[in-house]
């Protein structure tokens, strides 16, 4: 089972049978508490996705382990080994969750060695599942994905995040961010709220200051070609955030990012 294709099978399974339970709360009131701030928001449907994947998951390879959103932010450790393990989130993009805004996704990764093996990605209400696997590309509901390649900043749109941080420092870096990369110029500056659906066809992926890409940074770029994304990366500033594996307290696994497409 090198390829780890029976987990990936397995996964895009679970992520379907999980996606029922957050349509059927999607259209209904929804109880909701704060987490880190008051954009950081988590609802009991985001718990009890967790926990019907986790358990699925861990019935099915009980020597695997885990890193869950909710679970690190109820206490859990946010540990990267190099055992097998299972990075989720349940419900990526809470806020449009609980605003009925449709663009809300399952968000699994799986990791050997430190390396990601795949990541599965179900955008649930467009009923559109995404998974990529080291090696053999990407995919749109079985259908082979191909980034664009396009090699000129200035025809792209790049979509990024607001993040849930809403002090000074962190407001006035997304901002100035924003403003320099309309300098560019780009075609425009989109925020979807979901940053699992913002990167889910990238062709090249570094960190925001043009090295390697590390999960545990909350730092990424996924462009459509290195040329893009160095010249993203060249005029953006670092995002004031911690490492996840510096933060027992919270883990967002590196979504604090831009794409350009």
């Amino acid at each position: 089972m090198s390829d780890w294709t029976d987990c990936l099978d397995f996964g895009v399974s679970i992520a379907k049978q999980a996606s029922e339970t957050v349509l059927a709360a999607f259209v209904l009131q929804k109880e909701v508490q704060l987490k880190s701030s008051p954009a950081d928001l988590v609802t009991e449907t985001d718990q009890r996705v967790e926990q019907i994947l986790i358990s699925a998951i861990r019935a099915r390879f009980p020597l695997h382990r885990f890193i869950g959103e909710e679970s690190v932010a109820a206490g859990e450790p946010c540990v990267l080994t190099d055992e097998p393990t299972w990075i989720i989130d349940p419900i990526d993009g809470t806020v449009n969750f609980v605003h009925r805004f449709p663009f809300v996704a399952i968000s699994i990764a799986f990791t050997v060695n430190k390396q990601t093996e795949f990541g599965i990605v179900y955008s649930c209400v467009e009923d559109k599942l995404f998974h990529a696997q080291r090696g053999r590309g990407a995919f749109l509901n079985g259908e082979k994905l191909q980034a664009s390649g396009q090699e000129d900043v200035s025809k792209c749109v790049v979509v990024t995040e607001i993040g849930a941080e809403r002090d000074d420092l962190a407001l006035s870096t997304m901002t100035s961010n924003i403003l320099r990369l309309l300098q560019l110029p780009v075609q425009g500056v989109r925020a979807l709220g979901t940053a699992a659906v913002d990167m889910r066809r990238g062709g090249v992926v570094m960190d925001t200051d043009g090295s390697d890409f590390d999960m545990m940074s909350r730092r990424v770029i996924a462009a459509s070609s290195t040329s893009v994304a160095n010249s993203i990366a060249q005029v953006v500033q670092a995002f004031p955030c911690r490492r996840d594996d510096d933060d027992p307290t919270r883990c967002v696994c590196g979504a604090a990012g831009v794409k350009g497409e």
